[in-house]
Order: C-alpha cells, then sequence, then structure tokens
C-alpha cells in the first residue's frame, strides 16, 4: 500500500512556523513559505491549480526575497481556491506529503517538515526566538585549547530542550526504554543551548558532543551509525536551534564546540551519496512486516516511524536481483531461520564478505586480530560498515563532508576509532585536508587553534599497546619518518610493516612536555602529524590517580607534545582499566582525580554527570537489552531542571528548581574551583612540566613563558612534597592564599589531604602570583 508521511512529529526545523494569523493577502494568490529539509541549496514547487494541469516537473524555482532557512513563492489561483503541490530539490528528492501531496488554499500557507499551517503569520516578520549575545556565526572561537577544559556530553542523552523531535526507534518496547517513558532520541541543541550556563556555570569552555550527522540503524541516539554524512540529524535539531545556532550561542557565551566526527565507517546501510546497498527481502507473509513496499521517491527520514517505531525502509529491499547486483548467491535460502522463525536469505543483511559492498568504497572482511594489520582494514560490527579509506572517492565524500561542519565554526574534531585507520592516511589525507581547509578559512596562525584529539583506543596499562607501534595512542602524533608508495593502500601496509620491525626502541621521543631544569623552552612540533589523541594509558590507569599519574609520565616522551593530550577518567565507553562500568571509586577518589587532572598535563575532560557521581557502577551500555536510565548512558535531565545563569566561567549568579541541587553537590563545588584556579595559572594551563627535586607521590612542577607571560607553579596533589633546587622567590598557594618566601631553594609543602592540592604560584616580575582563588569548599581548602 502507498504510505502516507507521518505527522506526528517535527523535524529539523522544529515547531510549526506561526500559530496567529498575519495580516491579510490578496483572496486570489497563495503565498507559500516552505522550510526545505537540511542539505537542500535550493527548492522548487510542482503545482496543480484547482482542477488543472501540473507545472512541467520539477516545477518553478521558489526564488522571493525570504529569510535565512525559508524559500517563498506566491502563486495566482485565478478564480480557484487553492492548489495542490509537491516540493523537491531539483536533484532528483521529492517532499510529496507522503504521495497525498499538499493541499494549499488562498492567503499565506507554511510547510515545515509535513506540517501545513493554513492563515500562518509571517515567518519572516520578526525573529521569534532571537540569538542571545549574537556574535558573528561561522567562526570559531580560537585561541590555545590548552587553555580550556571540556565537557562531554551525549547530546540525545543530556536534557531535552524539545519534545517534538523524541524518537524510540523499533527497540523501544524491548528495550525497556518506553517503561520508563525514555526515548533514546530525548536530548537535542536546544537543550544543550537551554543549559550552556549550567556548563558554564561548572566552569568549562569546551563541549564535546557525540556525532550529529544523520544516522541510520534500529538504535542509533548515540550518533555512530552515520548514514547521511552531509545532513545533520533532524532529531537533534529544531525550530530557533539548528546546529549552527548551537555553535553560534555556546560561542556567545565564550563555549567552544569539539564535535565528535567518525572517518572509519557509517552504518550497515552505507553512506548517502557515496554508497548505499539494496538488501534482499521478500515481502511474504513473514517479511512483509519488516521490509516496507517501495514508494517511488520517497527516502529515509529518521523522523518518521510507525506505530512500532520503525522508519520508512523501502529503498533497501529488492524481491528481483537489482541490476549491477555483486553480492553472491541472491536471494537464495541460507538455511537458517531468524528469531521468530522466519527463513533467512543470502544478501538479506549487510555483510562484508558477501560482495554486497564494492571493494573501492568498503573493506571486505571481518577484524581477526585486534592488534593486527586486519584492524585498520576490517569491519569492525555488522552495524559499523569500514570505509575504505584509502580510495579517493572515500576520502572526498568525507572531506567535503567535514568541511561543510568547519564551515559552520565548529572549534575541533573528536576523532572516532582513529586507531583503525592507517597513519599513513591520515598524514596525507585527512589531517592535510582539514589543515588546508582552516587556512583557507582563517588564516595560518589561527588555524593551529583547531583542536583534533583522536580516539587510539588501547586497553593495556603498558606504554605501548602489547608491543604495537601501530595500535598505540602515541604513534598517531607523528608525521611519517619516510617515503612510501604513491599508492596509499600499498603505503598502508609499507608503513605497517617498516614501523612494526622498528619498534618501540626506535620511535621518536620529544621533551616537549618536559621542562629543562625550572625554564620553559619553546616546543618543537615540526614533526607534528595534526591528531592529538585520548590519553589512554592514563585513563586505563586512573583507578587511583597515583598509578595514572605514574603511567601518565612515563609515556610522555613518546607523544609529540603531551600538554595536548585529552585526559579523561571515564567516558561513554569504558571505565579505568576497560570496566564496563561507570566509575565509582568514591567521592574522595573523584575529587583527587579531579585535582590532578585539572593541575598535571593535559586537558581535563569530564563526561556528563560526573560533576554528581551520577550512574556511578552502572554499565555503560548494553545496547537494547536492558533500559538506558539503567546504564551510564541515562538521561541527565532530571538533575538540570530549573533555571540557572551564569555570568562567567565557574560563577553561578542564580539558580532555582533541581538544577540548584545539583550546583550543590561537592563534586560541582570542587570541579568549579578547579576551573577558577586552572584559568588563573598560565602554568596549569599551558606550562611543561618537570618532577626534578621534586620529592611526593603526586607532586610535579610546572612553567610556561610566552611573550610577557611567565608563570611558575608547584603543584602537590593529597600527599605532602618537599621541592628542590627551585627558584627563590616568594609563593603563594591558589588554594589557601598561604604565602612562602623561600631563599635557599627549597620548599616544603605539608599533606593537604586526600582531594586537595596545593599549588604554590611564584611571584615573577610582570607576572604576580594571584593568591588564593576562589572560596574554601568540601575538598579544596
Amino acid at each position: 500500500m502507498r504510505r502516507r508521511l507521518a505527522v506526528f512529529g517535527l523535524a529539523a526545523a522544529g515547531s510549526i512556523a506561526g500559530l496567529l494569523p498575519g495580516p491579510a493577502v490578496a483572496a486570489n494568490t497563495a503565498t507559500v513559505y516552505y522550510k526545505p529539509p537540511s542539505g537542500w541549496s535550493t527548492a522548487n514547487i510542482h503545482y496543480s491549480i484547482g482542477s488543472g494541469p501540473w507545472t512541467d516537473v520539477p516545477g518553478v524555482a521558489m526564488n522571493e526575497a525570504a529569510c535565512t532557512g525559508w524559500a517563498k513563492k506566491t502563486i495566482d489561483l485565478g478564480s480557484a481556491t487553492g492548489l495542490k503541490a509537491a516540493f523537491n530539490n531539483g536533484s532528483g528528492t521529492w517532499d510529496n506529503n507522503g504521495t497525498q501531496d499538499y493541499a494549499i488554499g488562498t492567503g499565506r500557507t507554511t510547510i515545515v517538515d509535513g506540517v501545513l499551517t493554513s492563515d500562518a503569520a509571517d515567518p519572516c516578520a520578526s525573529d521569534p526566538d532571537p540569538d542571545p549575545d549574537p556574535v558573528a556565526p561561522a567562526t570559531m572561537l580560537g585561541g590555545d585549547p590548552r587553555k580550556d577544559s571540556i565537557y562531554f556530553a551525549m547530546t540525545a542523552r543530556f536534557y531535552d530542550g524539545d519534545t517534538s523531535n523524541n524518537r524510540g526507534g523499533s527497540q523501544h518496547v524491548k528495550s525497556g526504554n518506553a517503561a520508563n517513558n525514555d526515548p533514546m532520541f530525548r536530548g537535542d541543541f536546544k537543550g544543550l543551548a537551554d543549559k550552556l550556563d549550567y556548563i558554564k556555570g561548572l566552569g568549562f569552555s569546551a563541549i564535546w558532543i557525540t556525532p550529529v550527522v544523520m544516522n541510520r540503524s534500529d538504535y542509533d541516539y548515540h550518533g555512530y551509525h552515520g548514514y547521511d554524512f552531509y545532513t545533520v540529524d533532524p532529531r537533534l535539531e529544531s525550530d530557533g536551534v539548528s546546529y549552527q545556532q548551537l555553535i553560534d550561542r555556546a560561542h556567545a557565551k565564550g563555549i567552544k564546540i569539539y564535535q565528535d566526527v567518525v572517518y572509519n565507517h557509517s552504518s550497515r546501510w552505507g553512506a548517502k551519496g557515496l554508497f548505499t546497498p539494496t538488501v534482499y527481502g521478500v515481502r511474504d507473509g513473514q517479511w512483509s512486516w519488516y521490509y516496507d513496499e517501495k514508494v517511488p521517491s520517497k527516502e529515509y527520514t529518521p523522523l518518521e516511524e510507525d506505530a512500532q517505531g520503525k522508519t520508512y525502509n523501502g529503498d533497501l529491499w529488492s524481491t528481483a536481483e537489482p541490476a549491477g547486483n555483486t553480492c553472491a548467491n541472491w536471494g537464495t535460502p541460507t538455511g537458517g531461520h531468524s528469531q521468530e522463525g522466519y527463513k533467512l536469505y543470502n544478501c538479506q543483511w549487510p555483510s562484508p564478505t558477501s560482495g554486497m559492498f564494492p571493494a573501492t568504497k568498503y573493506h571486505r572482511c571481518w577484524i581477526g586480530n585486534w592488534e593486527g594489520e586486519d584492524a585498520r582494514s576490517c569491519w569492525l560490527h555488522e552495524d559499523l560498515a569500514d570505509f575504505n579509506t584509502e580510495n579517493t572517492d572515500v576520502q572526498k565524500y568525507l572531506i567535503d563532508a567535514y568541511n561543510q561542519y568547519i564551515d559552520m565554526g565548529v572549534d575541533g574534531f573528536r576523532i572516532d576509532t582513529a586507531v583503525h585507520i592507517p597513519r599513513t592516511t591520515w598524514n596525507r589525507r585527512f589531517l592535510p585536508a582539514v589543515h588546508d581547509k582552516l587556512v583557507a578559512k582563517y588564516g595560518a596562525d589561527k588555524a593551529d587553534d583547531f583542536y583534533v584529539f583522536g580516539e587510539v583506543a588501547a586497553f593495556v596499562n603498558d606504554k605501548w599497546n602489547r608491543g604495537s607501534v601501530n595500535h598505540s595512542a602515541q604513534f598517531f602524533t607523528w608525521k611519517e619518518r619516510k617515503e612510501y608508495s604513491v599508492d596509499d593502500a600499498a603505503a598502508a601496509l609499507e608503513m605497517y610493516d617498516y614501523e612494526q620491525a622498528q619498534g618501540p626502541a626506535n620511535q621518536p621521543t620529544t621533551t616537549n612536555a618536559f621542562l629543562n631544569g625550572n625554564s620553559y623552552h619553546s616546543p618543537d612540533h615540526s614533526k607534528f602529524s595534526g591528531m592529538n589523541v585520548i590519553d589512554m594509558r592514563m585513563h586505563m590507569n586512573f583507578g587511583d590517580a597515583p598509578n595514572a599519574f605514574n603511567n601518565g609520565r612515563d609515556s610522555d616522551d613518546s607523544y609529540n607534545d603531551a600538554t595536548y593530550n585529552t585526559v579523561y577518567v571515564d567516558s561513554h565507553d569504558y571505565g579505568p582499566n576497560k570496566s564496563s562500568t561507570r566509575y565509582a571509586g568514591g567521592t574522595d577518589a573523584w575529587a583527587e582525580n579531579m585535582s590532578l587532572m585539572w593541575t598535571f598535563r593535559g586537558i581535563p575532560t569530564l563526561y556528563y554527570g560526573s560533576e554528581i557521581e551520577f550512574q556511578k557502577g552502572q554499565r555503560i551500555d548494553c545496547g537494547p537489552t536492558c533500559p538506558l536510565a539503567s546504564t551510564g548512558r541515562a538521561y541527565f535531565g532530571g538533575h538540570l531542571a530549573g533555571t540557572v545563569t551564569a555570568s562567567d566561567f565557574a560563577k553561578v549568579d542564580s539558580a532555582s528548581g533541581e538544577v540548584a541541587n545539583t550546583l550543590n553537590n561537592p563534586l560541582v563545588k570542587h570541579v568549579q574551583r578547579l576551573n577558577q584556579i586552572r584559568r588563573a595559572v598560565p602554568a596549569l594551563q599551558m606550562g611543561q612540566y618537570s618532577t626534578e627535586g621534586i620529592d611526593g607521590q603526586m607532586a610535579y612542577k610546572r612553567r610556561y613563558t610566552s611573550g610577557t607571560t611567565d608563570s611558575f607553579v608547584l603543584v602537590t596533589v593529597s600527599g605532602g612534597a618537599t621541592c628542590s633546587g627551585i627558584p627563590n622567590g616568594t609563593y603563594k598557594d591558589a588554594v589557601t592564599g598561604d604565602v612562602k618566601t623561600v631563599s635557599n631553594g627549597t620548599l616544603t609543602i605539608d599533606a593537604p589531604g586526600k582531594g586537595n592540592l596545593r599549588a604554590y604560584v611564584l611571584d615573577l616580575p610582570g607576572n604576580p602570583a594571584p593568591g588564593k582563588v576562589g572560596a574554601d569548599g568540601p575538598y579544596l581548602k
């Protein structure tokens, strides 16, 4: 049967445009305002007046002057009282109201994501939700990324600003989410925008958000099943808070946006615009419930769900073998059956080994050895179709897609699954493309402010990942050191073999993170690849802070510059020691971990909710086999209900409702003050460090010198320390305000207690020590 477009939810543009009738327009005309879907560069209206003939395809351009985001056309109706219409982008993509077409009357009509409003207000008359504190749009903030601390929020699980874009998906009931009234897609950009003051009030100046591209799978709220890399997922956007508007609003508050990006894989349904497979499915009594009948010109949209939460998939099946099929044994029974007992067929589900995916665009193997070469060139999972990233068409598809987001003004990329792409491909193609785009947009100096940090998952406690340099985080921070084949696939193999033979002992080393005695020296970044990394070794060892500290500094000569490492305790994937649960070491231990992260080298990062030990001890992820509410990816919005205003970083002016209680949590007070102290001492942000002459368990000295800035600080976390061979002078503790005068090159610091710290800053000409920063809290006192 022909399916009608569901209109029970609103899409990327969000809500119905205009609720009040606008000024009268001529009775014999129809003025149509249409909000094109994301990704349309033009809009045409194809129409029939009354019972008259239709315009020639594709219709007429909607080219009348209108405000941003809207297409407009006024049509003379003659003596008719209305028209039927459909819309298209001129390239074969149609919106025909689910084959029903739109019935448009006289006067002004607005159409937003399938929702038609007659006698509508003029959507361009005024901005009903103007951006507060506007800044120049589509421009990254810039500045050294080490000055920031990062708050990591899973957008769909953070705060629900717009219930109209919530979607439960086909696993809504099975997962248990329905019983909790907790759809997987719940939080959105409007929710993030509404709570920017909460994040700023904590003291964070950068937000890492999960991928924003349109996803496609049965359970894709996290964003890592990319399908249309050129379109923002409409389940995240709302009318008045598009992705662009979120970026601009964050920037207006001095907050950066770091976008999670995926170069390694698409969804199992392929990547729109590159390759999408046709999946076999016989629509008989067994499979008609799953496979939709194909509707000409109709496409997948995640906003359209049926009563079971399933989205349209008529583009993904073909009873007859499609032209150009490469999948072996098309449509023949496998001999197996589904859980329901239904007969299974070859080529029914995506697989790398069936020939269903072309070798030019996708790799055709499963990973067999996670520390072997195939970990860089095979599928991780059936839901993660592995791009052939050494192919020029694939490279162009991804480069052009992510250039769009650079144009929107994002401030950095967190690169997912970076270890599963050869370093040669990063160094030859993707990283230079990012840099070239930034230079073209911002110039060479500001381009370097864009923060790229890769996930090189090495879940071990040793310096080099089981001795394999190609699978170790620090390896990806370096340029290539010899020439390889001009062919990218051949070069990847040559580099792998060469570097594996060199081994850990023959990898480059650096002093970029280390002081020379008490002196800062200019770092040498000439061999930097362009990719910084998440500090996996510290992450794995954060079962206790001293262990993380000792393991971290043991690796620092092998990164190009460890002061740029992203440092966190746990995340949306794992806790320390590859734990499958969120960190539950206790409040004192959390405070100690934070004190270390905020004063040691690297950029401190906190996973959403950890400021109140949210979901501690809960399994981080169990897919659709349990409700999200019982996991580490639970919805956080209940703790953010109410209002909060922050006039500065770590400075909350007012709060009401449940969020006021959240802000009174002891770890919230702790992280607020840590952010205040770190922002006041440049050496804690960008300084090199040393433990030379420092006697203490977690104790170190740091210095940063640039231009007129010269900042030197002595730090000890939890325990006491004796610092020898240091410059004489006056030192002031940023925690207590205590003043110590050093005349013999030695300063002794008493143990402040677990979670507490001391940060004695040297008074220097033109660089006075700040003294006590902030007010005493439960740990910093």
